[in-house]
């Protein structure tokens, strides 16, 4: 089991759950828009939140700003989520904007919030988990989704539930994170998306 759990650090990294909350979104979505425009739409979400962010993460790596992509020390997390932080706001202001593809647009506007809090946690010397910030916000949207188009997704919300736990114990198996720093970046990533819900449900 031991062996196993690491498995879930690199299968379920953060990086991957912008692409994910955007599928999500394109299969269940009652925006006939979004047919339309899937593939353009996909393509941005993919450059903008997944290759750039790698690119700029290997940048840093050359230069020995960090050593690993599970940015285990505080002081390696903060440029990678700053550029985040500013490619997902130009993702929402040039792309995924409000009035064409809304719930997704809310959806990666609670990430910017979740973002900037775990940015400023930083600086009380608390490093949350931004891997359950990440899993938290991609569940919450689900459930937000499921309730705003009245759709039955109890499988996959049984399975992200699943994933979470095993997500969790993977990085405390790992010593990458307490159980309090797991439990602050799973309410950050559930309450930001949460607390934008009353905008577009």
């Amino acid at each position: 089991m031991k062996k196993i759990l690491p498995v879930f650090s690199f299968v379920f990294h953060p990086i991957f759950f912008s692409v994910l909350g955007t599928l999500f979104y394109c299969k269940y979505t009652q925006n006939y828009l979004v047919q339309e425009y899937f593939y353009l739409l996909l393509f941005q979400v993919v450059i903008i939140t997944f290759l750039l962010p790698l690119t700029f993460f290997y940048l840093l790596k050359t230069i020995g700003k960090v050593n690993t992509i599970m940015l285990p020390e505080i002081t390696q997390r903060k440029m990678p989520l700053i550029v985040q932080f500013v490619l997902t706001i130009i993702l929402i202001q040039k792309g995924v904007t409000i009035d064409r593809f809304t719930e997704l647009f809310y959806f990666f506007a609670a990430t910017c919030i979740g973002l900037l809090i775990i940015f400023g946690l930083l600086y009380l010397k608390i490093k949350a988990s931004i891997y359950l910030f990440a899993i938290g916000s991609f569940t919450f949207f689900v459930i937000g989704m499921v309730i705003h188009n009245q759709i039955n997704c109890l499988l996959y919300l049984s399975l992200l539930f699943l994933i979470t736990g095993c997500i969790a114990t993977s990085r405390l198996s790992l010593k990458a994170h307490t159980v309090q720093e797991i439990y602050f970046g799973y309410a950050i990533g559930a309450f930001s998306q949460m607390a934008l819900f009353g905008f577009w449900l």
